[in-house]
């Protein structure tokens, strides 16, 4: 590789990008004049904006005057000016007085059915006897007095009714109090004795200039993954899209540069405009702050090191984002087509963004392991001046950013190798034209496009029986569940599309045999990897533990199970619809691919995410990469039966048994196997010797000759023949 290539196509792209007059108003313009604008805004806004009044209903008032000693609730046709915070927000309620005769039910159903007809926002009843119990308890104070309770009707349909009931509840709670106080003064007691003492709030962070950091380390590190993302998308989609519509593409593609320096030079490229139009939004963003919000108690100026830390996280937040826009641009035919990208990469990428804002979400060695959502924590430790918490959980971000930016520039690069990504043709789609290809042209096995769209189904249809299905609250609910998601949600759509979409489902499904030896060799592998299994279980549960509540509601709907029926609905069940969902019908299509790992991979990412629990995920995720691999080189679905079946039965007998094993037989628990709060732990030299004997049996697999793909097949021989070359 040459660097000077690199700084070649660099300073080209800058120059062409530079010119475009857009893209400089997008990147200096817009970010200088779009938050001063919208402060000036906000605050026009606020200054002219009318105060709505809220109309009440008052049902029943007249009895409290005939009453003495109760405090004067009204003034007039509005609440008395005593009862508010601020005397002058009196005006905001609009009272209106109705005495009917008759029950209390009737003065609650009319008082009900005018806030349903819009007559009042807020309606309040009194009852008939109000005043004269209430003065009957002040005189004689007696615990088995009862005094009725004032109803107040609102309507959370309606924002207006809502925002009246908060300020009528406030009113009538002061109003309360100060009867209490009235009736400690008529039994002769000071009023101190139901309130003897205040609250004294003070707030720490005045003192040490961070006021108001929770609120900016909420939003700043938001905009900074938006904005970073924002800036590299558009240039991406220009330099690579763009370049295919004008023509330009194929003469820089014709010189000497390689592939991977077209690729770094425009990367950098688009990481620079990134950083720029990060800085310059956070920047602008920070100096209205804080001369709108910095003299305000909730939120107070930005951090004074809030510039340091967002400038130093938007290089590897840049070229992360930068990489992926990269490679979805390089994909696109055309710049309409490359801004349709815009979405799906929000909708991805927001998840792990809007993550860190959740209530309770704190830094964890779990939490920054997950990409993007570390980084936004890690800088809300900072900005809020955690700097030991920051630092502690500083290198897992930092690895895992590094790995998701070595990946994505992968991908992009790989893009750009391949001519058909490069210089696919744009076609029009029929859907018609399309559904009777589909169903005319079928093939042996299914194409990728049916493969993804498999998964897809099974997961949206699992995400809705979730929800229509209500949580079991007893084993035979569970058992029911257990059966309608394997053999409706996984099963059904995975045989009715194989009937549909392919000429073989015998060769779609990989039912062919294995032989006696693949079965076994896959059993053996179930045993062996048990205790590693267990260890992993365990981290995974110490990284994400699940909740209380969860593990009891586990507990109590599978203990109530006999031991073969939660063998057939935990573990031979899901083995075998399992399989031939994802290890059948997806692995066979996305073997199409023309690389064995990738649709290994893909194919365990749908099986983890079928799964309802994110340690479930986690480690259906991991198996699911071994499953996919001993399916692969056997050729067979069999063998991947064999161990997913094997492992279920040994997890569940692990779960019921074990416990009992190891009172009956305390020897075990220091020479093999113990039982903790995570579960299952093999002692260290068990877990080193059953790896091995696992590692060894992986082995056998890896030398069996694996029928491949015609695609992969197709792969090897251009790699081999580029080494030849080479």
């Amino acid at each position: 590789m040459k660097w000077s290539n690199v700084r070649w196509i660099l300073a080209r792209e800058v120059r062409d990008q530079l010119r475009d007059r857009r893209t400089l108003f997008m990147i200096t313009v817009l970010p200088l004049l779009l938050y001063p604008l919208l402060g000036t805004v906000f605050f026009q806004i606020v200054q002219f904006q009318r105060r709505q009044t809220t109309r009440v209903l008052v049902v029943g008032a007249a009895s409290l005057q005939e009453v003495e000693g109760i405090p004067e609730l009204f003034s007039g046709r509005r609440f008395a000016p005593r009862w508010f915070s601020m005397p002058a927000r009196a005006e905001q309620l609009e009272v209106r007085f109705w005495e009917p005769g008759g029950r209390r039910l009737d003065m609650r159903a009319e008082a009900r059915r005018a806030v349903l007809a819009g007559r009042c926002d807020v309606a309040v009843c009194f009852a008939p006897d109000f005043a004269q119990r209430l003065g009957r308890f002040r005189r004689q104070i007696k615990a088995d007095w009862e005094v009725p309770s004032p109803d107040i009707f609102y309507s959370t349909a309606s924002e207006k009714s809502q925002v009246g009931f908060v300020r009528v509840h406030e009113v009538l709670q002061r109003w309360k109090d100060e009867i209490g106080r009235k009736n400690l003064e008529a039994a002769g007691l000071p009023p101190k004795v139901a309130s003897p003492f205040e609250l004294a709030t003070a707030d720490v962070a005045e003192s040490t200039g961070r006021r108001g950091a929770a609120f900016w380390s909420k939003i700043l590190p938001v905009l900074l993954l938006v904005w970073a993302m924002t800036g590299a998308f558009y240039p991406a989609v220009d330099l690579c899209a763009g370049e295919k519509e004008r023509g330009t593409l194929e003469t820089l593609l014709a010189s000497p540069a390689e592939r991977s320096e077209i690729v770094l030079g425009k990367l950098a490229t688009i990481m620079l405009f990134s950083m720029v139009t990060a800085v310059l939004n956070l920047a602008s963003m920070g100096v209205t702050g804080w001369l709108l919000l910095g003299r305000m108690d909730p939120f107070g100026a930005p951090p004074p090191l809030a510039a340091l830390w967002l400038a130093i996280a938007s290089v590897p937040v840049s070229g992360l984002f930068s990489a992926l826009c990269l490679a979805l641009a390089a994909f696109a035919r055309s710049t309409k087509e490359g801004q349709y990208y815009l979405v799906p990469l929000l909708l991805v990428t927001m998840p792990l963004v809007i993550l860190p804002m959740a209530p309770g979400v704190e830094v964890t060695l779990g939490n920054s392991l997950i990409p993007v959502t570390g980084v936004v924590l890690i800088l809300r430790a900072l900005l809020e001046g955690n700097y030991l918490e920051a630092l502690r959980f500083l290198a897992p971000v930092v690895v895992v950013t590094l790995v998701c930016c070595t990946l994505a520039v992968r991908w992009a690069i790989e893009q750009f190798n391949s001519e058909t990504v490069l210089f696919r043709g744009g076609e029009r789609l029929d859907v018609a034209l399309w559904v009777r290809h589909l169903l005319a042209d079928r093939r042996p096995t299914p194409t990728v496009a049916a493969a993804v769209s498999c998964g897809v189904v099974i997961l949206v249809l699992k995400f809705f029986v979730s929800f229509a299905i209500p949580a079991p609250g007893s084993s035979e609910q569970f058992a029911v569940l257990c059966g309608v998601t394997q053999l409706a949600v996984i099963a059904a759509p995975v045989l009715l599309m194989t009937a549909m979409l392919t000429t073989s489902p015998r060769q779609t499904l990989l039912l062919r045999s294995s032989g006696l030896r693949g079965l076994v060799a896959a059993v053996a592998l179930a045993f062996f990897l048990q205790p590693a299994v267990h260890g992993v279980r365990g981290a995974v549960m110490r990284l994400y533990p699940l909740s209380e509540e969860i593990e009891r509601s586990l507990q109590a709907m599978v203990g109530q199970l006999p031991l073969w029926q939660i063998v057939l609905l935990v573990a031979l069940m899901p083995a075998v619809c399992e399989e031939l969902a994802f290890r059948g019908f997806i692995l066979s299509g996305l073997r199409h691919l023309g690389h064995k790992w990738r649709a290994i991979i893909y194919s365990a990412l749908f099986f983890g995410l079928s799964h309802a629990l994110l340690q479930q995920s986690i480690l259906a995720t991991l198996l699911g990469v071994l499953l996919g691999y001993v399916v692969v080189q056997t050729g067979s679905l069999w063998p991947g039966v064999a161990l997913h079946g094997v492992h279920n039965i040994l997890v569940v007998a692990a779960g019921m048994l074990l416990p009992g094993w190891l009172e009956r037989w305390p020897v075990l628990g220091w020479a093999i196997v113990r039982v903790d709060q995570h579960g299952v732990v093999f002692q260290w030299p068990v877990v080193l010797l059953s790896t091995l004997l696992a590692a060894w049996v992986v082995l056998w697999f890896h030398r069996l000759p694996y029928p491949r793909s015609p695609e992969e097949a197709r792969r090897e021989t251009i790699l081999r023949a580029a080494q030849v070359d080479g």
